[in-house]
Formats: structure tokens, sequence, C-alpha cells
């Protein structure tokens, strides 16, 4: 497959800046994803989260995995439809992330089922674990 561009994941997901944080989606297989956040010293929340030692927010790496995680849904779901965040199991947040990172993103759909979807997911940078999570979904119309 084609990488899916900003434009794309833009039509795919709600959010916009500062809160859209997939860059590019990679790939989406068999109910897996892989999408990259390029980390800039630019984003908003760097100036007041550790001014003198840039560190994303853990949320904020939360956030971008559930983004990435929709992709893995979207196929399933109807028109218009999209997942809300329902609840996090099991984050563990393992090495910082700082500007310059790119951050790649994969979710993997463990199930889809009666308006609630699974994914299980982990962000890395540098081959190196960053986070990781379980993220449940409450699908509805947006």
């Amino acid at each position: 497959m084609q990488p899916i561009l900003i434009q794309e994941v833009m039509k795919t997901l709600p959010h916009r800046f500062p809160f859209l944080l997939v860059d590019r989606v990679l790939s989406v297989e068999n109910g897996e994803v892989h999408a990259i956040k390029n980390v800039s010293v630019n984003e908003p929340f760097f100036t007041g989260h550790f001014p003198t030692e840039p560190v994303m927010p853990g949320v904020l790496i939360t956030e971008a995995l559930a983004q990435a995680s929709f992709f893995c849904m979207h196929e399933a779901l109807e028109p218009g439809t999209i997942g809300y965040l329902a609840g996090i199991d099991g984050a563990r947040f393992k090495r910082k992330v700082i500007p310059g990172d790119t951050m790649h993103l994969y979710a993997k759909l463990e199930f889809m089922r009666r308006g609630l979807g699974k994914t299980t997911c982990r962000a890395e940078v540098d081959g190196q674990v960053a986070a990781q999570a379980t993220i449940l979904f409450a699908v509805g119309k947006g």
C-alpha cells in the first residue's frame, strides 16, 4: 500500500492542529497499522512541559496511539462514524520522547463488536519502546 499522507489523514481523523498527532500512515494491513509522528520543538506543549528539558507528555503519546488506532478500525465503520476514547489499560512509559524524534506508532485491532473496539499499541523511537497501552473505543456518529 502507498503511505497515507497528511491530506488523507486529515480526511479520516476529525482532529486539527494542535491536536492532530499523526503525520503519516505507513501501512494498514490485517487490522494492524504503522504510523509516524514527527516531534518538533515547535509543538505548543513544549513551552510549558519541562521547558528547560522538553519532553512530550505521556498523555499526548497515548493520544497519538489512539489516533493511529483509528486507522485499524476505519474500514469496518460506517461513514461518519468515529471512535471515542473509552479506556486506557496498562499504559507504560519507558523512554522520553523529545524534539527531533520520529515516533513510530503501532496498533493492532484486537476486536470490534457491539459498538466497542480494542487495540494494543506501542510507540517506538529509534527502535526502542517509548510507550505501550491497550486502548478501548466506543464507536458512534461524529
